[in-house]
């Protein structure tokens, strides 16, 4: 049913354009309102069109993800906007994403470019806790680090989005690369022992935490931030992620946008310029500034008062990426019934 689904969308979204000439086809995992006024000023700039299809809040980044395999032999887009960076990975070892260097990621660090030109990471959001500030006035008593959240202490009161979704799925993944299997089994485990709440989204999980449903939530930074800006009683905390055995901080969990062209794309060429475009400075700043305050990645690109972490977890994404698959099996037994 999702199938016939997906392909009935498809075809109403490529013939419901309504113009002629040159376009390009995106399909973008970032939320709408972070992305369509970046997508609409390159439109004006370059005078291409862009065609854009988005994903759900509940389906983030999964639904796009296989859509592009189930097309991979007669591709129907051009560009993946990517919101997290493993799918993006995956979609390289399954042969769907072509090599471009663009000219506008050179200035970015070598770890946020594919060693084979077929991705490049910008504009970063933060996995991070949000808490009401109203049910737990006392500061020095909120997790420091994610381990917390598995404390009996905390039964019942921290929500989580859907695991095997969207960045949650990702966070999941990275802690099996930055931990080992073991320990991120235990603490999964843990978590759901703790009476973890489920949630469709992480915009779900940060409205609850705004409106006093639940304390505590894991999110991201752009969710968070929505709350902050709104007025809800709440704050940040970038959690860090400590080693299991040593106990030793590893930092926060940072998971960049991607962007990647795709292999035998019907567009090819005005794929390229967006690409182009999205690596600019200008766009990373205009990300950085608006309400989501995603984090810059190319050392170029300063903007004072952006909230960031003061160390950032050292996570192998291409490991996180391999153990992709077993998370989700070890996900979808331990939190059954539950996403």
């Amino acid at each position: 049913m999702r199938c016939a689904t997906a392909v009935l969308l498809s075809a109403l979204f490529l013939c419901g354009c309504g113009r002629s000439g040159p376009r390009v086809v995106v399909y973008c995992a970032l939320d709408r309102e972070f992305a369509q006024e970046i997508l609409k000023d390159f439109e004006k700039e370059s005078g291409v069109q862009v065609v854009v299809r988005y994903d759900s809040e509940a389906n983030k980044s999964v639904g796009l993800y296989e859509d592009l395999v189930r097309e991979k032999a007669t591709p129907r887009c051009d560009v993946h906007w990517n919101n997290e960076i493993l799918a993006t990975l995956r979609l390289r070892e399954q042969g769907v994403l072509a090599p471009y260097a663009s000219p506008s990621a050179q200035a970015f660090p070598k770890e946020y470019r594919g060693d084979d030109d077929t991705w490049t990471a910008f504009a970063a959001r933060v996995r991070v806790l949000i808490v009401n500030t109203k049910m737990l006035p006392d500061r020095k008593s909120w997790p420091a680090a994610i381990n917390d959240l598995a404390d009996p202490r905390w039964k019942g009161q921290v929500a989580l989005a859907k695991p095997r979704f969207g960045t949650t799925a990702s966070h999941a993944a990275c802690l099996f690369a930055l931990w080992g299997d073991a320990a991120a089994m235990g603490f999964l485990r843990a978590l759901k022992d703790n009476d973890v709440q489920i949630l469709p989204g992480n915009k779900q999980v940060a409205v609850a935490i705004g409106l006093g449903t639940i304390p505590l939530g894991l999110t991201d930074t752009d969710d968070a931030l929505a709350e902050i800006a709104a007025g809800n009683p709440v704050e940040i905390v970038f959690l860090d992620h400590r080693d299991p055995v040593d106990g030793l901080s590893q930092g926060a969990l940072v998971i960049p946008n991607t962007v990647a062209l795709i292999r035998n794309a019907p567009n090819p060429d005005n794929g390229k310029k967006l690409i182009d475009f999205l690596l600019r400075p200008d766009v990373e700043r205009k990300l950085a500034l608006a309400k989501g305050k995603q984090i810059p990645l190319n050392p170029a690109v300063e903007v004072k008062d952006l909230p960031r972490p003061g160390k950032i977890a050292a996570v192998d994404f291409s490991a996180a990426a391999r153990k992709w698959e077993e998370s989700q099996r070890f996900l979808g037994e331990v939190f059954s019934g539950r996403d």
